[in-house]
């Protein structure tokens, strides 16, 4: 019986994505430059049975984005049914890319298992229709996820592009858990009410195109400071855009907002530190290594912040 493990890391958009143009092949509405996390993994095993199962850190589940994501590859291909067996070491459904490392991990298991010979394109294309974020954890490191202008979209109609490895420019990432439960509106849901309630997202995707096109100059430079003020102004606008939307969508709790004030007193002190803080509380700092421990110390001292994860940039997914 054929079966295969694979394993990917979940990413962090320094230029966001929030909202699609199109929802059948989960295509974004703007461009995102991301990096992918070492220190946080999505290992899943997927093997042939009865029946479908799917099983996520020890529970069955009946999980209704990985169900219509098989749905779909079925009209494609032949394929048996299957146990999913996935496990991340980072909460899930909160705001930390749980669904990108997941599905990224899944197609490349997918792949691999029944030797469908899926090149990066194929991969990167059926790991977005599950989560539009899993392709950048496929490709890993920083990449790259942009739509292409298309009067009649197909599964093909974005590309995913890894622009440089993990090894190209030495950052760490901080994360700080401020709440490790599931996050009340979905980033599905949610992108969706934005597109349809919120008077500012024209112009979110508008400033976005041009936020990519700085922050590719910015990384083509090492340019830590320009990145850093790129990054912060993608992340305040995509959370004001969420406020913006009906019914309001507040993801940060009051620990991320004492975070916030320790890396703004970093900030001020001119040491090179940012933050971004995706569709959930979580807050994440990247800085030069030589920063990590200032910055775990000062964040370990916010009353409410329940665990730091310290991480390097890692790669794409893998079969293991």
């Amino acid at each position: 019986m054929s079966s295969a493990t694979a394993i990917a890391h979940p990413n962090i958009a320094l230029v966001k994505y929030w909202g699609k143009a199109n929802t059948e092949y989960n295509i974004p509405a703007t461009p995102s430059l991301s990096i992918a996390l070492s220190a946080l993994t999505t290992e899943t095993t997927v093997s042939e049975n009865d029946s479908d199962q799917v099983v996520i850190n020890g529970l069955l589940v009946a999980d209704k984005k990985i169900n219509l994501w098989l749905e779909r590859l079925r009209q494609e291909i032949e394929l048996p049914s299957l146990t999913i067996t996935s496990e991340s070491n980072f909460p899930v459904s909160a705001g930390l890319a749980s669904s990108a490392s997941g599905f990224a991990a899944l197609t490349e298991a997918i792949s691999s298992a029944f030797d469908l010979g899926w090149d990066i394109k194929q991969k990167t294309d059926w790991a977005r229709r599950g989560s539009a974020s899993a392709a950048r954890s496929v490709t890993g490191a920083w990449s790259t996820l942009v739509p292409l202008a298309s009067d009649h979209p197909t599964i093909d109609s974005c590309d995913t592009t890894q622009i440089h490895d993990e090894s190209y420019w030495d950052l760490a990432v901080v994360v700080a858990i401020t709440d490790d439960t599931p996050k009340l509106f979905s980033s599905t849901i949610g992108m969706e009410l934005s597109r349809a309630t919120s008077d500012y997202y024209s112009s979110w995707v508008s400033s976005t195109h041009r936020d990519f096109t700085s922050a590719l100059n910015a990384v083509a430079q090492k340019d830590f400071q320009t990145l850093a003020e790129i990054a912060d102004f993608s992340c305040r606008k995509m959370h004001a855009l969420m406020l913006s939307s009906i019914p309001a969508m507040m993801y940060w709790n009051s620990t991320t907002l004492d975070c916030i004030q320790v890396i703004k007193k970093l900030i001020a002190q001119k040491l090179p530190v940012f933050f971004t803080i995706d569709a959930g509380p979580q807050v994440k700092t990247i800085c030069p290594p030589d920063l990590t421990d200032t910055v775990l110390e000062r964040l370990a001292q916010v009353s409410g912040v329940k665990k730091l994860l310290q991480s390097k940039i890692g790669g794409g997914a893998r079969s293991i």
